[in-house]
């Protein structure tokens, strides 16, 4: 099995300038997710997207490889994520003549996964023969979140019995997740003839707990997740 590790970044952010190589705790933030992808004895290969030369030279000093800076055309602020993993792949197997068989697609802003939750998932991945498996934490109930029309709060979905779920607690409700983030594998054959990273009709769940399930998005982001990182150096000490 070929399992390529995929980490897309960017050099453009428009919430947090630098953010893929902004130093969280003394370390650009990439290299959290470069040390988590290295350390996984299943995957083959760790090669960074970016279009960004500074990015390029600090991913290559971390481990990961730079094949190619990534074209204009996937660098833009819509771009989605499917055609840059697209794109990566397609290279090592046409410039290459490597066959990729499992990508594994990793963000730089999920700085808390770590190499014993991408082993984990690639095992729930295999076991399952999905097409596609993503990362979730537990999410808060939809059924609490509200719409407005015309002025008037509205419930976002309602249950199926006739039930006002305002009345119920958290654990009355069913149970709902969120994507985190942090890990998407995708069988090779089926990103190529969806065009998208994740099925709808077989994707499998890993889940994990809230802690590592942070993203980094904005400033408070780094500083709440910065002060994790110290405690649990100082923690091992």
């Amino acid at each position: 099995m070929n399992i390529v590790a995929i980490i897309p970044a960017r050099g453009g952010s428009k919430r947090l300038h630098g953010k893929n190589i902004k130093r969280l705790n003394g370390r650009p933030l990439i290299s959290y997710t470069i040390d988590a992808a290295l350390k996984c004895d299943s995957i083959v290969r760790v090669i960074c997207s970016t279009d960004n030369e500074e990015i390029a030279e600090i991913a290559q000093n971390e481990g990961a490889e730079v094949p190619f800076l990534r074209p204009e055309y996937l660098s833009t602020d819509i771009t989605k994520t499917p055609p840059v993993i697209e794109h990566a792949v397609s290279y090592i197997e046409i410039q290459e003549g490597k066959k990729v068989d499992v990508v594994v697609t990793l963000q730089p802003t999920s700085p808390l996964r770590e190499s014993s939750h991408i082993e984990q998932s690639l095992k729930q991945f295999f076991k399952g023969k999905y097409d596609s498996l993503v990362s979730v934490r537990k999410g808060y109930p939809p059924w609490w979140m509200l719409k407005v029309e015309k002025g008037r709060a509205k419930p976002l979905l309602n249950l199926e019995s006739s039930v006002n779920p305002f009345n119920l607690s958290r654990q009355q409700l069913p149970s709902a997740y969120e994507i985190n983030g942090a890990i998407y594998i995708t069988d090779r054959r089926f990103l190529q003839n969806n065009s998208s990273v994740i099925s709808i009709e077989n994707c499998g769940v890993f889940l994990m707990d809230q802690e590592s399930s942070l993203d980094l998005d904005t400033m408070t982001d780094f500083l709440i997740i910065e002060e994790i990182l110290k405690s649990k150096i100082l923690n091992k000490e």
